[in-house]
């Protein structure tokens, strides 16, 4: 049941992993901004291989940034 639930959770978080590439992609900023945003989908993709539950709480804020045009600032 655990293994059911964890393996849901995988999946959820791998479509969302999808969705955030794909907003970032076409998002139109500045190319600092966007390469500070994909270095944090880098983080969240890492961060999925060693703690899941991590991972999605991460995903949640940075799509939640990207919903309220929350982005780093350009170097």
């Amino acid at each position: 049941m655990e293994r059911d639930s964890q393996l849901e959770l995988y999946e959820a978080v791998a479509a969302r992993l999808k969705e955030a590439h794909s907003r970032v992609r076409t998002l139109q900023v500045p190319e600092g901004v966007r390469m500070a945003l994909s270095r944090k989908l880098l983080v969240v993709t890492a961060a999925a291989k060693h703690d899941l539950a991590d991972a999605a709480t991460r995903l949640d804020r940075l799509m939640k940034d990207l919903d309220e045009g929350r982005f780093p600032e350009d170097d």
